[in-house]
């Protein structure tokens, strides 16, 4: 398998040496961690591994000269069990500091407040809510059995009644789901982390988040008790200059760079597509495609712009991440030429189409894997294939059975469930990007001649 669509393991280890062999006050050659899925914590985009938690904790190793031996737990609960019975060294991952918590775990390194905050949509450019009392007489929609649905009651008996409360079934609709309806205007309000609403947030600039609903929370990463030293050691780490930087530019990036891509309406009566068409001509013929077809992905991408770079770090006409490039053996500097971007590019579709012709025979239907593969990794289109299969979806077909199958793994009961081997994925996104770049094609084909 080429180096561009190389799968992941979810345990990052280098060598068998065992975490034990530190003593106190003494970096262990190994550092066993744990975390979790998530939008945040660790996710694999594009087969590389990210994620604020995964990205610190990574750079903690590397800096201490020590092997990352990283483990993905089901949940926090399982987290602690690990730590408590000493199987791993550090959770990295969002632990409360609560009283609960404080017999099996220290805090340390970075710590995070969050809160439950209301989301609504912007008028003006402004929030028409400002105050949780202007809630009274309000429709506000959360998820059923929740703490949110907990702390909506509770605060309607404080404020003497009023706030309609609308239950929703938290096994067909998750969190991220009610953002995008309160974003496109299918309801009205609802109540969310305000980590997972500053992300969304990013996506959707046409919502509000910033109105408090509840008290804050404490939260930080976590070793033993038994570890007072290794604590000390992290919070030394995070408060030099290095890491504190590496923090900035994390949190810029998941929680204020913006991931909204405006919709433009292209104008096909030019007669030709872009200045690049003889590139996509020269091309799409190495990987069958329709030289149109490979255009309408470069205007997905970029907007045929040979120096976009995306949040993720993704640059050029064809938005290639430096370590596909390098897996290509193509210097990721060069990406902003238009020719290796497309270059790279073809060679990935090729093996992509490769990768999944065993499980997609039809030419016709495997065309959508390959671009949705393109978009967000292989890995998360294999877990959709194996979930289309265990929910009675058809897995050789795309429309309405694995990219449903795909927009399963935004729900944290299935994404850290062992029906799923590659977690979290914000499948919203390729959802939209195949249907992008599929009617941008269809309408090519009309107006553009081959």
């Amino acid at each position: 398998m080429a180096a561009g669509a190389m799968l992941l393991s979810t345990q990052c280890t280098g060598n068998t040496q065992s975490a034990g062999g530190g003593t106190e006050g003494t970096l262990p050659d190994t550092l066993r961690v744990a975390t979790l899925y998530g939008p945040t914590s660790y996710f694999i985009y594009r087969d590389e591994p990210m994620g604020y938690d995964y990205t610190l904790v990574d750079s903690l190793a590397r800096q201490k000269g020590m092997v990352l031996d990283l483990k993905v737990v089901p949940s926090l609960t399982r987290a602690v069990e690990m730590l408590d019975s000493g199987k791993i060294d550090l959770i990295a991952y969002e632990v409360p500091v609560t009283a609960h918590y404080q017999n099996y775990a220290i805090p340390c390194g970075p710590e995070t407040t969050t809160e439950q905050v209301l989301v609504q949509p912007k008028i003006r450019g402004e929030a028409p809510i400002t105050d949780v009392t202007q809630l009274v007489g309000k429709d506000v929609y959360v998820e059923s059995d929740s703490r949110f649905l907990r702390r909506m009651q509770n605060l309607d008996t404080e404020l003497g009644g009023g706030i309609r409360i609308h239950e929703v079934n938290a096994d067909s609709i998750i969190t991220e789901d009610l953002i995008g309806m309160v974003s496109n205007g299918e309801l009205p309000l609802t109540i969310v982390d305000s980590d997972i609403a500053r992300l969304n947030a990013t996506f959707y600039p046409d919502l509000d988040v910033s109105v408090p609903v509840s008290f804050p929370q404490r939260s930080a990463w976590a070793v033993s008790p038994k570890n007072q030293w290794l604590a000390d050691s992290i919070d030394a780490w995070f408060a030099q200059a290095g890491p504190q930087e590496i923090n900035d530019e994390l949190l810029k990036r998941y929680y204020e760079q913006t991931k909204f891509v405006p919709s433009v309406r292209f104008d096909f009566s030019k007669g030709y597509i872009s200045k690049y068409d003889n590139l996509f001509k020269q091309y799409a013929p190495t990987v069958g495609w329709d030289w149109r077809l490979m255009a309408a992905q470069a205007y997905v991408e970029s907007k045929f712009n040979a120096n976009a770079r995306s949040w993720v770090g993704a640059r050029g006409l064809m938005q290639v991440m430096p370590s596909t490039a390098r897996g290509y053996r193509t210097n990721p500097k060069s990406l902003n030429n238009p020719e290796t971007s497309v270059k790279v590019a073809s060679a990935l579709i090729n093996d992509l189409d490769s990768y999944l012709k065993p499980y997609v025979p039809s030419d016709g239907e495997r065309l959508k894997f390959v671009i949705a593969a393109y978009n967000v990794g292989i890995a998360h289109i294999y877990d959709a294939i194996s979930l289309a299969k265990k929910n009675g979806l058809d897995p050789e077909k795309w429309d309405g059975n694995v990219e449903k199958a795909l927009m399963m793994k935004m729900n944290p009961k299935v994404y850290r469930s062992d029906d799923v081997r590659y977690g979290y994925c914000r499948a919203t996104e390729t959802v939209a990007y195949v249907k992008q770049i599929t009617n941008f094609y269809d309408q090519a084909r009309r107006e553009i001649p081959a």
